[in-house]
């Protein structure tokens, strides 16, 4: 199991817009083999599991440690994970999450709570944040060695940047 690539995929899960199933294969552009599993109610379920996780990245963002777990352990409580060991490939055993999931909205809320679940223990609970570009209220992982990260996308950093500059420049010739 990549916890760090599930943390990641809780992060834009955060972010889609999903408001019907076709949105949601949408969004599972890059697994196509869980397109035949999306059934009716799936869209519907991640939108409100979406309302539950973000304030787990925003509680990280504001360095709310006691918060974040608090949060996430409400989530683990609330949505069980049962993790197995995938023996697909003998000498590669690994962690993933159960495909006995019902639907694919269990399967992605798995993921997301079992990938940010680990992340936080091994990297830290200051490793989740919400983009500081004005306009924007994405959410992101921050898996830089630093940990130095600030906004979700290189878009939104460059707009944050010009903005900058051109205040700046303004300011400069007031």
């Amino acid at each position: 199991m990549d916890f760090i690539r599930y943390a990641e995929r809780a992060a834009a899960l955060v972010n889609a817009d999903l408001p019907d199933e076709a949105a949601l294969q949408e969004h599972l552009a890059d697994r196509s083999w869980l397109h035949r599993s999306v059934v009716s109610g799936d869209a519907a379920s991640l939108q409100s599991f979406q309302s539950e996780l973000r304030p787990v990245f925003e509680a990280s963002d504001d360095d709310d440690v006691p918060l974040l777990v608090s949060r996430l352990n409400d989530l683990l409580a609330h949505h069980p994970v049962t993790p197995m060991i995938s023996d697909h490939d003998p000498a590669n055993l690994h962690m993933h999450v159960t495909n006995r999931a019902s639907s694919v909205a269990e399967l992605l809320v798995a993921e997301a709570l079992m990938g940010l679940a680990n992340l936080v223990c091994d990297l830290g609970a200051t490793r989740l944040g919400t983009c500081s570009e004005a306009r924007c209220d994405n959410v992101y992982v921050d898996t830089s060695p630093n940990q130095s990260r600030r906004y979700c996308s290189d878009r939104c950093s460059s707009r944050a940047n010009v903005a900058a500059f051109r205040a700046r420049q303004k300011a400069a010739s007031a």
